[in-house]
């Protein structure tokens, strides 16, 4: 058996009864191919009910239990891709991207091109190795289709030091959504604190739950409302996995476009979730910076047709 690097428990709800056992696990698991989820129902590395099951067409029941193994893959090579970036700034030490919707941070699971970091790669060869070829340079993460602004190191001490500001939470991020329903007066600003871990029910999903999850908190203002709809800013002092899309559903303000935390919306391309601004005093330099990541065309489509104004946003 090959070294394994990861391993995927699911249990099949009502929702799922019937779905093909491939499709299944490219919902699970987005970051994965479809073809290299195939790859692993060939060579015996998905099991249903601890029975090792090579047919990806196989019907599922409801109920049953998905073990899936992720073997190591060795000697990698990422290509280097001439995909356009939106560079907001750069230095010896770091670029700024304002990466767009619709593209992976890095590469996983059989999934190793059209990513951040192969566009990186291609635009520079000063990236910091600190997370070895499949991260280089890479601090932290955005959602696929969450746009804005990403923070990337060009060096390993430079790497050690930005990473530093999210371990210590002395980086400051604040993100632009548009969320569904209006807040009352006494609602327009507030604090979001509890724990966050993996959905007990839907493994694709995080929740907020009681207990085995993880602190997050996020501070948000309401900057505009129109007939069903709000535009809000959130602060983020935590990064949990799908934190603004879950601290927005558990107000009940899920965000337009979430089609995991809410429902598909056939006029809108995504989840309409912008991380618009980040802040912090550098600890390279000793110096302060704040960057603003401009909305792109899609947001502003919806965000126009909804009648909101957000001039100061483009």
């Amino acid at each position: 058996m090959e070294n394994i690097k990861e391993k995927f428990e699911f249990e099949v709800i009502s929702e799922y009864e019937g779905m093909r056992l491939d499709k299944y696990l490219s919902e699970q698991i987005e970051e994965a191919t479809r073809s290299y989820l195939e790859k692993l129902i060939d060579n015996n590395f998905v099991k249903v009910n601890s029975k090792i099951i090579n047919k990806n067409g196989r019907k599922l029941k409801l109920g049953e239990k998905i073990e899936v193994l992720i073997p190591e893959e060795e000697n990698i090579d990422i290509e280097a891709e001439n995909i356009p970036l939106d560079v907001v700034y750069e230095n010896d030490d770091f670029i700024v991207i304002n990466k767009n919707y619709g593209m992976v941070v890095h590469p996983a699971y059989g999934n190793y091109t059209g990513t951040l970091v192969n566009a990186l790669l291609y635009y520079t060869k000063n990236l910091s190795s600190v997370n070895g070829n499949i991260r280089p340079g890479i601090i932290h993460r955005l959602d696929k289709d969450t746009s804005g602004l990403i923070l990337v190191a060009k060096n390993n001490y430079a790497h050690a030091k930005l990473a530093s500001m999210f371990t210590d939470k002395t980086i400051h991020k604040t993100y632009l959504c548009i969320v569904k329903g209006n807040f009352s007066e006494e609602n327009l600003n507030g604090r979001i604190e509890n724990l966050i871990g993996r959905d007990s029910k839907d493994r694709k999903k995080m929740a907020v739950v009681k207990e085995n999850g993880k602190i997050a908190i996020s501070n948000y203002k309401v900057i505009e409302q129109v007939d069903g709809y709000s535009l809000v800013e959130v602060a983020i002092e935590t990064g949990r996995t799908h934190q603004i899309r879950v601290h927005m559903k558990s107000i009940n303000h899920v965000i337009l476009g979430d089609s995991v935390y809410g429902t598909e919306d056939k006029n809108v391309k995504r989840q309409m979730l912008h991380a618009y601004k980040l802040e912090f005093l550098n600890p390279l330099d000793n110096k302060e910076y704040v960057f603003k990541g401009k909305l792109f065309n899609d947001f502003i489509e919806v965000a126009k047709r909804l009648k909101f104004n957000i001039e100061k946003y483009i």
